[in-house]
């Protein structure tokens, strides 16, 4: 079989895999968001925090929820880091130094998960297992609920209520995140990924089966459970530096094609929870056929550039095989990558450094996108939202008519909430990559220079101020200024639209539905599909497309 075939195939067996888990997972997130039920369990939990569930909060309490939850998130993890060299299960681990501590728990708390450390060499079990992999639950679940609190400002109409954030992020973790991690932590199991709670193990270094000198550390871990959690909820951070390139993270091309549907599987389904909660499962189509053209056509270009390549060594290895897995080859190393760059997932099986140029701008682009392709799980959905919002105010510019979205009027106010929230991460990314590429310092982390040093350094900052987490790996990002910086980007990125998202919300929910008319833009048709796609490509082309020609376009085009 011709790798192009293998990674055809690949491609079709994930789009069925996800096409059966659509409608049920789909419809059942949108019965945990509308039930006024508590499980036993969910009881307990907020009579130990002391939250009443029942209390419905308008935008900003449940705005002050999210942040007061989240800094002492990252609070609580700074200090398990730092305090990890007098912890049991340290594995001999000091603890971390503050720099790399902050940007570690800015990381994990903004679901981010950049990594400017080796896992194997400095994070203990229990930092990684009660600190990581708790965040990673957690900051899943208050990304779906701001998502669904969105979903309530257009279905909710003469009241500012928005539901409440504390029975929302209980059942996301409680009645999602979890039943679905303990069945894929068994499959990865079964597939070969290690769960344990192991030392570190000495081996010799092997070639076929003569030694050949010298010994590696390896250690044991919860592995197979902290990496369902890190695709399941678009998290990213591996136990291990090699991320899902690691054979005790991701054995073979099954678990391989096991977690890319992990990472897409909860973003796309949200689609059909949007139309349930808002009344027409058409509009959740229309939301989902944009995502699909767009992360299809990603993965149909990346797997065309990274096969495509020119001369003897392209043609004897079928392809870019440099910083590819050999266990995976092109085709799946180009699945996950476009992936895990249209989510705000960051694992990673291949080197994205050594994509070809244009492999590596695709990348980036789909990250500067927004990660609304599906995105990463409810920031993707509310994301793309802004975005339907935004083209239907240039629709009713086009025509001269007052703009309105599911019966709901596109003002002054909520225009400037949309505007605000496509403009704070641009503004992040260019402004954190000029002051870097203009100092003396950070220069010096480069790998390399030109064109391909500054997709570097821009690929850095698009991967935190995204919420991303991946890197180009040509970086040495842990000095004071990438660690500060970046965690800086990391938590901006992830909190400031979140204020835009709610602020909107509130907005759409005070307001009197608007009858249909005539007159009014059908946004479940093809038409509006088509031109929400051309919107997200103008906006971000139009933001991104100078410094994406400094970068990779230039080294594309001098390859």
């Amino acid at each position: 079989m011709s790798p192009v075939l293998a990674g055809v195939l690949q491609l079709l067996a994930l789009i069925v895999a996800l096409g059966l888990a659509y409608r049920p997972l789909g419809d059942y997130m949108a019965r945990v968001y509308s039930t006024d039920k508590h499980l036993r369990v969910e009881k307990w939990i907020y009579k130990g925090i002391g939250a009443n569930p029942n209390t419905e909060m308008r935008w900003p309490a449940y705005l002050r929820g999210v942040l007061a939850f989240s800094a002492a998130g990252v609070l609580f993890l700074y200090l398990l880091q730092r305090v990890q060299g007098s912890l049991p299960g340290s594995l001999g681990f000091a603890s971390i130094d503050p720099d790399q501590a902050f940007n570690t728990a800015a990381s994990f708390v903004a679901n981010t998960n950049w990594q400017s450390y080796y896992g194997e060499q400095a994070m203990g079990h229990v930092v990684q297992t009660g600190g990581l992999a708790v965040q990673n639950f957690v900051s899943a679940a208050v990304g779906i609920a701001v998502a669904v609190a969105l979903v309530r400002g257009f279905a909710r109409s003469r009241t500012g209520d928005l539901g409440n954030f504390w029975a929302d992020l209980v059942r996301g973790v409680v009645r999602i995140l979890l039943p679905i991690s303990v069945v894929g932590a068994l499959i990865l199991v079964a597939c070969g990924a290690i769960q344990n709670f192991a030392g570190i193990h000495e081996v010799g270094q092997f070639l076929n089966g003569d030694s050949v000198g010298g010994t590696q550390q390896w250690n044991g871990g919860a592995v197979a459970s902290q990496e369902v959690i890190k695709e399941l909820g678009t998290n990213g951070g591996g136990y291990f530096n090699a991320n899902s390139a690691h054979p005790f993270e991701n054995p073979n091309a099954l678990s391989n094609l096991f977690e890319v549907f992990l990472i897409l599987v909860i973003p796309f389904a949200l689609t059909r929870t949007f139309g349930r909660m808002v009344g027409s499962l058409k509009q959740g189509y229309a939301i989902l056929a944009t995502m699909a053209v767009i992360w299809v056509g990603f993965t149909a270009l990346m797997m065309w550039t990274e096969f495509a390549g020119k001369g003897p060594a392209f043609d004897i290895a079928g392809g870019a095989m440099e910083g590819k897995e050999t266990r995976f080859g092109i085709g799946a190393s180009a699945i996950f990558s476009v992936a895990t760059t249209l989510t705000s997932t960051g694992a990673v099986n291949s080197f994205h450094s050594s994509n070809t140029g244009f492999g590596g701008g695709i990348n980036l682009l789909g990250m500067q996108l927004g990660e609304i392709a599906p995105g990463g799980v409810g920031s993707g959905l509310y994301g793309m939202l802004i975005m339907a919002i935004i083209a239907v105010f240039i629709a009713g510019l086009m025509v001269g008519r007052t703009p309105e979205y599911l019966g709901k009027k596109i003002g002054t106010r909520e225009i400037k909430y949309a505007a605000c929230y496509i403009l704070v991460t641009p503004a992040l990314v260019l402004g954190f990559t000029a002051a870097a590429m203009a100092l003396d310092t950070p220069g010096n982390s480069m790998t390399n220079s030109g064109a391909h040093g500054f997709s570097e350094i821009l690929y850095a900052y698009t991967s935190g101020a995204n919420n991303n987490g991946s890197a180009f790996a040509g970086l040495n990002a842990d000095t004071q200024w990438f660690n500060s910086t970046i965690g800086i980007a990391m938590l901006l990125g992830r909190f400031l639209p979140m204020v835009f998202v709610l602020a909107l919300a509130g907005s759409l929910a005070e307001q009197k539905p608007v009858p249909e008319t005539a007159g009014t833009l059908r946004t479940e048709k093809p038409l509006f599909t088509g031109l929400l796609v051309g919107t997200i490509m103008i906006i971000t082309g139009l933001t991104y497309f100078p410094a994406l020609a400094l970068g990779p376009l230039a080294e594309g085009l001098a390859a």
